[in-house]
């Protein structure tokens, strides 16, 4: 009985429904509804390409720029909007509210997905900003269709007892949404005060960077804190899975970890700080950026290495500029027999000073170190004040400087000279005293 019951509950809903489908107003209200998306279409592709030349002339303002574009690129959906506005104010006036019903729930999910799809802009990842979209959208729809009661109670029947807690399906979404919106704000608001700390000039280059991570980190640990707290997870119910994992993740993870904590060591004793310039093993470069895992050091030839923070406690680090900016480079040389050293050593140090990058503040000096064994041998020293610039395109163009002094005052640079004698060698005879022949 209770069965035949909802067969004809069931098909009296059925016929309901196809009764309402199959009403005049409502194909009225679709073919309405058509029209209007054709022809917001049509305006769309009419101003939308000079109106977004106009708005690429925005400048400075990456933010604004981003929202305005976006609005552009729906200006289809704004038309349609605009449209439906018109349409429905204009049949509420003209006939009853019921035959336009449809038409002001396609307007309000139309103008749901037109906020929500340009206010997601402000998100730079694009797969972040989709799933906040749609999930954004899929709410508001449930609740403009009025079923929003319905699916949270559908949701909610869905659940795990977990200890003392009831871990539902709504409560893992409610979560997640939280979460991300609380973590997204807390990297904002870092990074505004990253921005602000890094303008300060009464801070160290590496103090700043030290205050931008530690705000960023703690700001993050707190809004998930608050989130998952708000919707009210215990989170002392895993204190043991979160044991484990961190057991695991502490084996899995020490070089991460390592690294993260030489970055705390680095920032603290100020070895390094951005703008300096390095060499390691090889890799000689100016620090460009100070991260939590690595640092980035930018060489001559355009390359950017990402050397790990741990490196930098247990290799040795040449830092050209830790103290002092100034760096002293030798350039070695030899000229002729025949020149008078102390004529050669006052050129050198007046083409050193020639080359403008040489420090002028700091004189060049000018040693004869040997005699060799083709030439007298003399080391040419001097300072610069920017190493990142390049130190073999500056040592040429003090070997340049050299050989033009030397060319105009007749000071030879000489080469080595090798003597071969060659010798006959004595004749070989046979075993009986006979000589070979030649």
């Amino acid at each position: 009985m209770e069965l035949n019951t909802l067969i004809a509950e069931a098909e009296a809903w059925a016929r309901g429904v196809l009764n309402y489908i199959l009403t005049p107003w409502l194909l009225y209200q679709i073919a309405i509804i058509a029209v209007l998306f054709i022809i917001a279409k049509l305006i769309s592709w009419r101003i939308e390409p000079g109106l977004e030349e106009r708005a690429r002339g925005i400048k400075g303002h990456p933010g604004l720029l981003r929202v305005v574009i976006a609005l552009l690129r729906r200006i289809d959906w704004i038309a349609f909007n605009l449209l439906l506005l018109a349409t429905l104010i204009f049949m509420r006036t003209a006939t009853w509210p019921s035959r336009s019903h449809l038409i002001y729930v396609v307007f309000s999910l139309s103008l749901a997905w037109l906020f929500v799809s340009v206010l997601s802009r402000v998100i730079r990842s694009r797969l972040i900003a989709r799933i906040l979209t749609w999930l954004a959208w899929t709410y508001a729809a449930l609740v403009i269709l009025g079923i929003d009661d319905e699916t949270a109670h559908f949701l909610d029947s869905f659940a795990l007892p977990l200890g003392t807690m009831r871990l539902s399906a709504l409560l893992v979404l409610k979560a997640v949404l939280l979460l991300i919106a609380t973590v997204w704000i807390a990297i904002i608001i870092g990074r505004f005060l990253d921005e602000q700390v890094q303008k300060s000039e009464e801070l160290t280059p590496s103090i700043r960077v030290l205050f931008g991570k530690v705000a960023k980190f703690g700001l993050v640990m707190i809004a998930a804190t608050v989130a998952l707290s708000s919707v009210g997870i215990d989170l002392s119910a895993f204190t043991v899975f979160t044991g484990a994992v961190g057991l695991g993740l502490g084996f899995g993870l020490q070089k991460v970890i390592s690294n993260f904590i030489s970055g705390i060591i680095i920032l603290l004793d100020k070895s390094i700080k951005p703008g300096d310039t390095i060499s390691l093993e090889g890799t000689f470069g100016w620090i460009r950026e100070l991260r939590a895992r690595f640092v980035s050091v930018v060489t001559r030839d355009g390359r950017e290495y990402l050397i790990p923070n741990e490196d930098f406690i247990t290799h040795r680090v040449i830092n050209w500029s830790f103290s002092d900016e100034l760096v002293r480079l030798d350039v070695n040389f030899g000229v002729s027999y025949d020149a008078d050293p102390h004529k050669v050593s006052a050129l050198a140090i007046a083409a050193a000073k020639t080359v403008s990058r040489v420090e002028a503040t700091r004189n060049p000096v000018c040693w004869m170190t040997e005699f060799g064994d083709s030439s007298l041998n003399f080391v040419l020293r001097f300072w610069i004040r920017d190493p990142q610039q390049g130190l073999t395109n500056v040592r040429g163009k003090v070997l340049l400087a050299l050989w033009d002094a030397f060319k105009e005052n007749d000071i030879a640079i000489p080469y080595p000279h090798r003597e071969v004698i060659l010798k006959n060698p004595p004749p070989q005879v046979f075993g009986n005293g006979e000589k070979l022949p030649d």
